[in-house]
């Protein structure tokens, strides 16, 4: 039997997006709390976009290097599920939000060379989800910590296995996620520029074909 592919969108903005996403199969949807992204929304805005997912989809923040008067407010607000450290936050800080709010804690962790591999296993320790992600780019002025469109080399992971799920992330689109899937033994998926127009603009159609092709990506290909 083959295992499912579960999907995240994350940069969720418009409720019609949200829609589409849950309709299609996603198993998380992802908001962004990030004034610097194109993708950042309100508190307001996301309680509104949460309080019409369903139970079993799960609803993630994303937040950047976020102190805990803005993880406070946050939590007190919005119906999370899960909380996703997507900055330069240590262990320690990952083992201190998932105390103080006793939500599940997703770490985010950039890629770009074989040494990067070792912060993968220190974080396993303490996050109760890995997302490998590509690392931004150092050249380009006002890159974000994701969502840029860009991967890495899936080759530096590609049967690896770590004690905690993990999830693959970076330039994934419609066109490459089976590929990227097949070769790196991913069982989840994250999405947020992969499925937009122009940044931060969401497509429906784009988010029913990346879910479809990340399903459909292990049929006849069991590993």
């Amino acid at each position: 039997m083959t295992t499912p592919v579960h999907v995240k969108i994350c940069g969720l903005r418009r409720a019609e997006h949200v829609a589409a996403a849950v309709e299609a199969g996603a198993r998380y949807v992802g908001f962004v709390f990030f004034p610097p992204s194109p993708r950042n929304i309100s508190i307001e805005q996301a309680t509104a976009l949460a309080a019409a997912v369903p139970p079993g989809v799960a609803k993630v923040a994303l937040v950047v290097n976020a102190n805990d008067a803005a993880l406070d407010e946050l939590t007190a607000a919005v119906p999370l599920d899960m909380l996703q450290l997507h900055g330069a936050e240590s262990p320690e800080r990952v083992a201190e939000v998932k105390a103080r709010y006793g939500l599940p804690v997703m770490k985010a962790v950039g890629m770009a060379g074989p040494e990067d591999l070792s912060a993968i296993d220190l974080y396993a320790k303490v996050a109760d989800q890995i997302l490998v992600d590509a690392k931004p780019p150092k050249d380009r002025v006002g890159a974000l910590p994701g969502g840029n469109a860009l991967s890495f080399d899936w080759r530096l992971i590609e049967g690896r296995r770590w004690a905690v799920p993990w999830m693959l992330a970076g330039g994934l689109t419609a066109e490459n996620v089976a590929d990227a899937i097949r070769l790196t033994g991913a069982r989840q998926v994250d999405v947020s520029s992969g499925v937009e127009t122009a940044p931060g603009q969401k497509d429906s159609a784009l988010i029913r074909a990346f879910i479809e092709a990340a399903q459909g990506a292990l049929e006849g290909h069991e590993l």
